[in-house]
């Protein structure tokens, strides 16, 4: 009697584990998990292929700095490289490098500084801003 228990007991405990297995993989195999898992895996061979392009562009720079230094010892060339970004914008759009009188010029012509005082280029009367 305890034998056939045992065994009855045996085979449900089977059949519940592998029907749950069955369950689960039948579950991770819905088109909508399939989605998920190749965009998971589609993010993370981004951030790899991101991670080793950084790696790649740092190692570029260092390289090109250290092959730098040495044309300008070869060639006798001393100055330093320097490594601070260009400023942004162009001075003459900020209004830098142009004498007031210019730039009030301009504006009262409504053209820019570069030309206000050339007659060769046309003035605009009109206000920009009035067909909007």
């Amino acid at each position: 009697m305890f034998r056939r228990t045992f065994w009855f007991t045996t085979g449900v405990a089977a059949g519940v584990w592998a029907t749950t297995k069955v369950n689960r993989k039948l579950r991770q195999l819905t088109p909508e998990n399939l989605a998920v898992i190749a965009a998971n895996k589609a993010f993370e061979a981004g951030h790899r292929l991101k991670d080793r392009a950084v790696c790649f562009a740092l190692d570029v720079r260092d390289h090109m700095a250290q092959r730098e230094a040495e044309l300008g010892e070869a060639l006798g060339i001393a100055a330093p490289v320097d490594r601070e970004l260009p400023a942004l914008g162009r001075p003459a759009a900020l209004g830098q490098g142009v004498p007031p009188s210019r730039r009030y010029a301009a504006i009262e012509n409504h053209t820019s500084p570069k030309y206000a005082e050339d007659s060769t280029y046309p003035t605009y009367t009109y206000n920009r801003n009035e067909d909007h």
